[in-house]
């Protein structure tokens, strides 16, 4: 088998290099999974870099999410999620049958991105402010996959979004996904908002920190909600005090593993049960930009953090 490993923490296309071993025997019990996609977040490279919130003992081996097929054990032919945090830039793995998600036979590239960007983006929708249909909400890195796939769900539950970028280049393909208001970032945003929409945001997300978290804070309504998933910025979360106390905004942050760890089984497989039928039926999709196999990698992280893609960065451990 070959696998993605990195021995130190650095720049994703400097420290991850392919090995190859024996591939293991099964003990009782276990299966064997061949990957089939993999697709390569920006928490992955964040996490390679040693910049994420958990550091994974090193050497490490690389990759948080994606799809296979078993191919020996019991199952055999059933085509599964990889558990989170597995090491899926790989060819095989071996794991508990109990750790898979079934899914059913669909679009290898889709179904293989469920675990992470589209679980985000629906619990982002929901469990943060009641939303209704007609409400206004705010977004930034909305040309991100997490971004893509609020414009989606949002648009399900007749919710409007004012999607922000950080650079003109992204505009198009927002609006061909389906995005009515696109805005590139700059200090009069809040002024800009409102001569968009008329509206005051009821809830803004944010996954670039720095003074966009303070600048969608000033789109609020009073009481509004602020909720940062991730740091694109490499700032700190900036906002003013005044906007804090006198319009009582609440930040937030959210970490897809934290609601893991304290979502129920039934919960956990309510909200992959609707992704699903979602991604099937086809009004749930994100774009795919290239395809890259394990052995190159670097090309492949290079690729993906120059982050002027116009789509998701795949892996094909076992070839197309």
């Amino acid at each position: 088998m070959k696998k993605v490993i990195y021995e130190a923490f650095g720049n994703p296309v400097e420290v991850l290099k392919v090995v190859e071993q024996p591939a293991a025997t099964l003990e009782q019990g276990q299966v064997r999974v061949e990957v089939l996609r993999a697709p390569i977040n920006p928490s992955d490279l964040i996490q390679i870099s040693g910049n994420y919130g958990v550091k994974p003992p090193l050497p490490a081996v690389a990759g948080n999410e994606g799809l296979g097929r078993i191919v020996e054990g019991e199952g055999t032919g059933q085509l599964v999620l990889l558990p989170a945090g597995q090491g899926t830039w790989v060819t095989e793995v071996i794991a508990d049958p109990r750790h898979l998600v079934p899914m059913p036979e669909g679009d290898l590239d889709q179904l293989s991105m469920l675990l992470v960007n589209p679980a985000t983006a629906y619990l982002l929708l929901q469990d943060f402010v009641d939303l209704q249909e007609g409400d206004w909400i705010i977004q930034s890195a909305a040309n991100s996959a997490v971004g893509g796939y609020v414009v989606q769900l949002a648009k399900e539950r007749g919710i409007n979004v004012v999607n922000v970028v950080r650079r003109e280049g992204a505009v198009a393909g927002l609006k061909e996904l389906g995005a009515d208001q696109v805005l590139v970032d700059s200090p009069d945003l809040a002024q800009r908002v409102k001569a968009a929409t008329g509206a005051r945001m009821k809830l803004a997300i944010d996954a670039v920190a720095g003074a966009t978290f303070g600048r969608l804070g000033d789109t609020l309504e009073r009481g509004g909600t602020l909720v940062n998933y991730g740091g694109m910025s490499n700032e700190p979360c900036q906002v003013e005090a005044g906007a804090m106390i006198f319009r009582d905004l609440h930040a937030r942050g959210f970490w897809l593993v934290n609601w893991f760890e304290s979502a129920s089984n039934e919960e956990r497989m309510a909200v992959y049960a609707s992704l699903t039928r979602s991604v099937l039926s086809g009004a749930l999709y994100a774009p795919i930009d290239r395809h890259f196999t394990l052995d190159e990698i670097a090309e492949a992280a290079r690729y993906s953090w120059a982050g002027s893609r116009a789509g998701k960065v795949m892996i094909t451990p076992n070839g197309l």
